[in-house]
């Protein structure tokens, strides 16, 4: 996985790995396909993942078989949160690449 915006502010947390996952990938993924996109060690996921579930940064979407789906909750402060400084930092970023080019024009 790339390091985003908001790893590079924040930190490469396997918690913001997740959270930045799903920002990128609007869907509902399994464990194993959380895994493959985060490429986060099966170890470090389970030791995080119900802290995950307790504060409801991620919930149980489906289970079909012996696969379960989750997806970020959107309505949790917390994800509201880190979307929202994901906002800010792409924004300034923005911003600064912008001023760059006038500076270079000029």
């Amino acid at each position: 996985m790339e390091i985003t915006l908001l790893m590079k502010y924040l930190g490469d947390t396997p918690q913001l790995r997740i959270i930045n996952f799903f920002v990128d990938n609007r869907s509902d993924y399994s464990k194993k396909e959380i895994l493959e996109g985060t490429g986060m060690s099966k170890t470090t996921l389970y030791k995080i993942w119900s802290d995950l579930e307790d504060f409801q940064v991620v919930s149980l979407v489906r289970k079909y078989g012996n696969t379960t789906l989750y997806k970020l909750n959107r309505d949790n402060i917390i994800v509201k949160q880190v979307m929202s400084m994901d906002s800010a930092l792409g924004k300034m970023t923005i911003e600064k690449i912008s001023e760059m080019t006038d500076t270079v024009k000029h």
